[in-house]
C-alpha cells in the first residue's frame, strides 16, 4: 500500500500511470483552512509533462477533481479524495515489453512481486507519475504551512555533471545544453536538486528512530529517480575536522541561532531554528533509446532492448515541487507534535 501514516496526516496515493486515473486520499488536514485552487493548479503545472522540449512529450493538464473534503475551497476536516484523469496514454509503446525487464525500472522487483499481474505500462504504479497526487497534497500543506511563515524551496544544483554557481530554480542554458545533447544520443542525465524550509522553531522532531531526517528522507524516497540524500554538508563533512564542521552557537536580537549551517538546521533528530536544509540524488532516466541488455522472463532468453515512447530525457526541472510536496508533508505533520 502506498501509505504515508505520520503523527497526525496519512496521505494514501492510488491508480497507475497508464490507467484510467490517479489520485490521493488525504486524512488529517486541518479543518477551516483554505485552499487556493488557482495557486495549488500553478503548483501543478511546474510538475506537469509536455512543457519543453526538456521533458517528455506526454500531455497531461493534471487537474485534479475533489470528490470530498473540500467545500467552496475550504477544507472540512473530513478525509480529501482528489482525482486526476489520465488523459495521454500510449500504452501501445509497452505491449511488447511485458515480460523484458527495463534496466533501471522497478519492473522485475513488480513481476517477482505481484506474480507478473502488475499493470507495468509506463511504470505503472512506480511511475513518477504518481507523484501527480503527491503534489496534490503536498501544495495544499505548502499553502497551509504558508500561514504560518514556513516557506519550502527545491532549487537545481547540477545537472548531468554541469554545476550552477549557486542552486537555480530553472536550469542554467549549459544545464540544457547538457540535456538536449543526451537526448540527442539517445540517452539521458540526471542531477542534484537543493531543498530549504524556512520558519520552523527549534525543538521540533524527535529522537532516533523519530528524527525529523528519518522522517523526511523515508518521504523523499517515495519519490521515484532519487538515490540519495544529505543534510547541511552531508558527505562532504567526512573529509572535515571536527572545529570546520561544528557550528558555533551566537545571539541574533536575543534569538539563538549559528555561525554557519553545515549541520542543515538538525541537530540530533531536532530542529536548531536554523534552515533546514538537504540536498537528493536524482539518477538519469532509465527509459532511453540507446540499446540495452535484457532478457525475456517469458522464453528465458537473453535480448535486447531500446525503449521507444516518450521519455523525460532528465528528470531534474519537473522534480522540484515533488520535492516541496514531500518536505511539506512531513513539516505540516511535525510542526505541532
Amino acid at each position: 500500500m502506498s501509505l504515508y501514516k505520520g503523527e497526525r496526516l496519512s496521505i494514501n496515493v492510488f491508480g497507475e500511470s497508464h490507467g484510467k486515473a490517479i489520485g490521493v486520499v488525504i486524512n488529517g488536514f486541518p479543518a477551516g483552512e483554505v485552499v487556493n485552487i488557482d495557486e495549488l493548479q500553478k503548483f501543478l503545472a511546474r510538475r506537469a509533462p509536455g512543457q519543453s522540449a526538456l521533458s517528455t512529450a506526454r500531455k497531461e493538464p493534471d487537474i485534479p477533481q475533489f470528490l470530498s473534503g473540500i467545500k467552496d475551497d475550504i477544507i472540512g476536516g473530513t478525509p480529501i479524495c482528489a482525482v486526476i484523469t489520465n488523459t495521454d496514454q500510449r500504452s501501445r509503446d509497452y505491449e511488447a515489453m511485458r515480460y523484458t525487464p527495463r534496466p533501471g525500472h522497478a519492473d522485475f522487483g513488480a513481476f517477482e512481486r505481484f506474480s507478473g499481474h502488475a499493470d507495468m505500462r509506463g511504470g505503472g504504479h512506480f511511475s513518477g507519475r504518481l507523484t501527480a497526487p503527491l503534489c496534490v497534497a503536498g501544495g495544499i500543506a505548502k499553502q497551509i504551512l504558508a500561514r504560518q511563515n514556513i516557506e519550502i524551496t527545491a532549487r537545481i544544483k547540477s545537472i548531468g555533471g554541469v554545476v550552477a554557481q549557486k542552486p537555480q530554480c530553472e536550469p542554467t542554458p549549459q544545464m540544457k545544453e547538457r540535456i538536449l545533447e543526451a537526448k540527442s544520443q539517445g540517452d539521458s542525465v540526471g542531477g542534484i536538486v537543493e531543498c530549504e524550509i524556512n520558519g520552523i522553531k527549534a525543538g521540533v522532531g524527535g529522537l532516533m528512530f523519530e528524527s525529523l531526517e528519518s522522517k523526511i528522507a523515508a518521504m523523499i524516497f517515495a519519490i521515484p529517480a532519487i538515490k540519495g540524500i544529505e543534510f547541511g554538508n552531508g558527505f562532504a563533512a567526512a573529509a572535515l575536522i571536527g572545529s570546520e564542521n561544528n557550528d558555533e552557537f551566537v545571539f541574533n536580537k536575543e534569538i539563538v541561532s549559528t555561525k554557519t549551517n553545515n549541520h542543515g538546521g538538525i541537530l540530533g533528530g531536532l530542529t536548531t531554528g536554523m534552515p533546514i536544509v538537504f540536498s537528493v540524488a536524482v539518477k538519469p532516466t532509465p527509459s532511453i533509446a540507446k540499446t540495452q541488455d535484457t532478457i525475456n522472463l517469458d522464453t528465458k532468453q537473453a535480448v535486447k532492448l531500446s525503449i521507444d515512447g516518450r521519455h523525460d530525457p532528465c528528470i531534474v526541472p519537473r522534480i522540484l515541487p515533488c520535492i516541496e510536496s514531500a518536505a511539506a508533508i512531513v513539516a505540516l505533520d511535525t510542526i505541532d507534535n
